[in-house]
């Protein structure tokens, strides 16, 4: 399901990032899925300095140049890392509460936006997706839109670096062999929704593409794919640029 930007009475991570800046504490943020049992996102987490990140969320900000974009910015740690390191930054978020937060702590350039809302096209030296980032994306029937927009936004010798996961291992036998239906949809395409006390927010796709699948769609739209690390959980860090 296509999300536009979400409204503030049905926006649960917003509410929670609201409530934990205010109180430095927040209840469960919990995460519904059909292929997952509940899960919880520590609120915590999305407040995290750049010494608590992982290696492959730090990697990335190491390699960020230029005017950075950074997509589903959450609570701004990734950009305000990046503004601490000198760079700018343009932070953007469907979460109004989100942004609001981002402002208060410091981002300089917050905005309510959707990646593919038509007006926004500007560019920028480094795009990031990160924690999972390229979940955005929703399905693999929205690669050609997705790289569409990134042919707009990415400017002359930029880059994109996103992080992803390949779910594979949740399908694999002791054996090693896979129960994977492969006329079913892809297997990286998961269902979520979130809920924060009484405030649930719209269910919406979120897409884990494995390297292999990435990269393959990356050159059919034309772009390469470098990856840059693996993490120790089937993640990996990938570079994506504009064929020369």
């Amino acid at each position: 399901m296509f999300i536009t930007v979400l409204d503030s009475t049905s926006d649960p991570m917003g509410t929670a990032l609201q409530e934990y800046i205010r109180k430095g504490k927040a209840s469960k943020l919990r995460v519904l899925s059909s292929l997952f049992d509940e899960d919880e996102l520590p609120v915590s987490l999305l407040f995290r300095k750049e010494k608590d990140m992982s290696d492959i969320e730090r990697a990335a900000l190491d390699l960020a140049r230029g005017h950075v974009l950074d997509v589903g910015a959450g609570a701004g740690c990734h950009t305000l890392a990046l503004q601490n390191k000198g760079l700018e930054v343009t932070a953007i978020d469907i979460s109004p509460l989100s942004v609001q937060v981002q402002r208060e702590r410091g981002v300089r350039d917050a905005r309510l936006v959707n990646l593919f809302d038509p007006t926004f096209a500007e560019q920028y030296d480094t795009i990031l997706f990160l924690m999972n980032g390229s979940g955005i994306i929703g399905k693999l029937e929205n690669m050609p839109a997705f790289f569409d927009k990134m042919k707009l936004l990415l400017a002359k010798g930029g880059r994109i670096y996103m992080d992803s996961s390949d779910l594979r291992y949740i399908f694999e036998n002791e054996d090693g062999s896979m129960d994977i239906d492969l006329n079913a949809a892809y297997y990286g395409e998961v269902d979520y929704q979130m809920k924060y006390r009484n405030i649930a927010g719209p269910k919406f796709d979120w897409l884990y593409i494995d390297f292999e699948t990435l990269s393959y769609y990356a050159s059919e739209y034309g772009f390469t794919v470098t990856k840059i690390l693996e993490g120790s959980h089937y993640d990996y860090l990938a570079c994506i640029e504009r064929q020369k």
